[in-house]
């Protein structure tokens, strides 16, 4: 019998149109039908980013139930009577919903006859009719289980943020379609090295940053009458942070916390993408993204303090579209095929790798290395005494335990963080060098996944054991941390322990927190007291240090003005830190030892900084450097003791 081959299937041709027009198994077709699904595939955006407005005015407004739990008819009726507001409101909301399910099915329709199979205009228009049914689905199951207007149920409060992602991801499916369909760029997934992780890790914080905004939002619905009875904003936070705050209230504390970190990271992005691929649109893409969530984090915190009306309510929400529809036009462009290139930057050939430690204990004590076991001493220390502080006396044996191993996984997490972004630096400073990011016996993913790991169970922990306050704002030190001293600040400037120091101050308002879940003058004033210190010490230390931050390119204050002008700075800034020390004893907050003790220590931080400002060598100021750890640890020490004196 013969041997019988299998013909190859030919592209078939589009009919219509007047003109034959082959199928495109990879891109777009350069035909006036492709052109035509493009543009109705922007208009299909256009109307989509209404109807997801449209919704949040359903939810802001209390108009989910205004069809009863019937669904998809309204109370029994194909077309409900207009005789009620919020039947007429939740109406018009299925009716537009149900206008764009099946705008996006036409277009999909549309693209099976242009496209081939596997051609990406037809694969993100089939991902968009995906999603659109999904969210129709979800829309229907809030009717149905009557998750609407001031419910406070666990399935609202989780069918909301999923809700919010799976729209996300419909508006990106339509902005590739619509631009691959109008003749894009071909996008390429393989090889995009730093570019594609970072517009990974920019994706997931926006979805993180969205799904925590949705479940803000579901708490300002759901409690709107509580909050509009506080009499300010102290009392409205107090509400979303105190003891008896309810969880949906104190979830949404985690959302300006997201905002901060993800525009942090957005910023990076963005200038690391603009460096690696020099395109004037990716250029004019990465500005948009920015500048519209800058826009966005201002309105998000004109909404805090408006207690979110309807009205900006829904345009905080315009602009999270508009800013993800930016960062998806980036992505297309940064990703697209034939986008230029910078030149790879040719680096000097680096030392053998060294084999990975044998066995589990030196694995083990790699990761503790990790976590910088003895820079967070100090930092737990300062903890402890801000918690004697808060409790006027010795806080509880379990409490304290479970802070500062809660104290210990945050600042550890950071540190990780820190490692795994900084192993060029690291490899370039004698002192650094051996660290287990740099030798590569732990790799820089493993060291993010281990930072994430530790991360998230210390703000379980300290909110399991102490209270949210504590768990928020130990989150707080860690974003400072990595993205405002690491990541924005260490390489661009030599004030980047001035501002990113403030790392280092939040322990004291953790601990004091976790004792009695506010905070008080006290507490701010030990945050203040380690802020101004921390430049007195770091830069004794950088002056110690000066070659191998030179060495490794980092501005430190030595290394860009010189030692001179470096010991006028740590001057002023001992003088400072014993201005601000001597607040609480004339605002009543503590007593005559605080006052005798404090004294002292800032008389001796003056006079070793008045030996370095007379000679600006290593001897001094390796002095004051391990003179300011002593005088962090005799500080807390003495208003520990004044405040447990104070109160008998």
């Amino acid at each position: 019998m013969a041997t019988v081959q299998k013909a190859r299937r030919r592209p078939e041709p589009e009919r219509g149109g007047g003109a034959t027009v082959p199928r495109s198994a990879v891109g777009p077709v350069a035909g006036p039908s492709s052109v035509m699904l493009s543009r109705v595939v922007w208009g299909l955006l256009a109307y989509t980013c209404a109807v997801l407005l449209f919704g949040a005015f359903v939810r802001a407004s209390y108009s989910g139930d205004g069809c009863g739990t019937s669904w998809p008819l309204c109370q029994g009726h194909l077309v409900p009577p207009p005789t009620d507001v919020a039947r007429t409101i939740e109406f018009t909301h299925r009716a537009t919903s149900g206008l764009l399910l099946l705008g996006v099915a036409v277009a999909y329709g549309w693209s099976r006859r242009v496209y081939a199979r596997r051609a990406p205009v037809r694969t993100a228009l089939g991902l968009a009719l995906l999603t659109t049914v999904v969210s129709a689905l979800i829309g229907a199951a809030l009717v149905i289980f009557q998750m609407v207007t001031d419910d406070k149920s666990a399935g609202r409060a989780v069918t909301m943020p999923l809700h919010l992602v799976n729209n996300y991801v419909l508006v990106a499916a339509l902005v590739f379609a619509a631009f691959w369909a109008g003749g894009g760029r071909e996008t390429v997934w393989r090889g995009q090295g730093q570019v594609l992780r970072g517009l990974k890790w920019l994706a997931g914080g926006l979805f993180a940053l969205g799904a925590t905004g949705a479940f803000s939002a579901l708490g300002k619905t759901a409690f709107e009458h509580e909050l509009r009875g506080a009499r300010n904003l102290a009392e409205r936070a107090m509400m979303h942070v105190g003891d008896g705050a309810h969880p949906l209230l104190k979830g949404g504390v985690v959302h300006p916390l997201i905002a901060t970190s993800v525009g942090l990271l957005l910023v990076w992005v963005c200038g690391s993408i603009v460096q690696a691929r020099p395109d004037p649109q990716v250029r004019k893409w990465a500005r948009w993204s920015v500048g519209l969530f800058v826009v966005q984090y201002l309105f998000g915190a004109a909404n805090l303090v408006a207690s979110a009306p309807v009205a900006m309510q829904i345009g905080h929400l315009a602009l999270a579209i508009a800013g993800w529809v930016a960062l998806v036009m980036l992505a297309a462009y940064a990703l697209g095929k034939g986008t230029p290139q910078a030149e790879p930057v040719e680096r000097a050939p680096s030392a053998p790798r060294p084999e990975p430690a044998a066995g589990a204990m030196a694995l083990v004590r790699d990761y503790v290395a990790l976590t910088k076991p003895r820079v967070v001493s100090l930092l737990l220390f300062t903890t402890v005494a801000a918690m004697v502080v808060a409790a006027r006396g010795a806080p509880g044996f379990w409490l304290t335990l479970w802070v500062c191993v809660g104290g210990y996984m945050m600042a550890g997490a950071a540190n990780a963080f820190n490692m795994s972004v900084e192993a060029d630096l690291d490899e370039a400073m004698g002192r650094t060098a051996t660290r287990p990011t740099v030798t590569h016996r732990i790799g820089k993913r493993q060291a993010q996944a281990f930072a994430t790991v530790l991360m998230v169970g210390a703000f379980g922990l300290l909110w399991a054991s102490a209270n949210l306050l504590s768990a928020v704002l130990a989150l707080c030190g860690l974003l400072c941390y990595v993205f405002v001293y690491t990541l924005w600040l260490k390489r661009r400037t030599w004030q980047n322990i001035v501002i990113g120091g403030a790392a280092g101050a939040f322990p004291p308002l953790v601990g004091y927190a976790a004792v009695s879940g506010h905070l008080s003058p006290i507490a701010w004033y030990l945050f203040a007291i380690v802020f101004t210190w921390t430049p007195v010490h770091f830069w004794a230390l950088a002056l110690l240090l000066k070659d191998d931050y030179a060495r490794a390119g980092v501005p430190m204050l030595p290394v860009v003005k010189g030692e001179r002008v470096t010991a006028d700075q740590i001057g002023l800034y001992a003088l400072v830190t014993a201005v601000v020390s001597v607040l609480p004893f004339f605002q009543g907050e503590a007593g005559l030892v605080y006052l005798v003790g404090s004294a002292l220590l800032n008389l001796g931080l003056v006079a070793q900084s008045l030996r370095l400002w007379l000679c600006t060598e290593r001897p001094q100021a390796r002095a004051l450097f391990k003179f300011s750890m002593a005088y962090l640890a005799l500080f807390f020490i003495v208003i520990a003791i004044d405040q447990v004196r104070w109160v008998s």
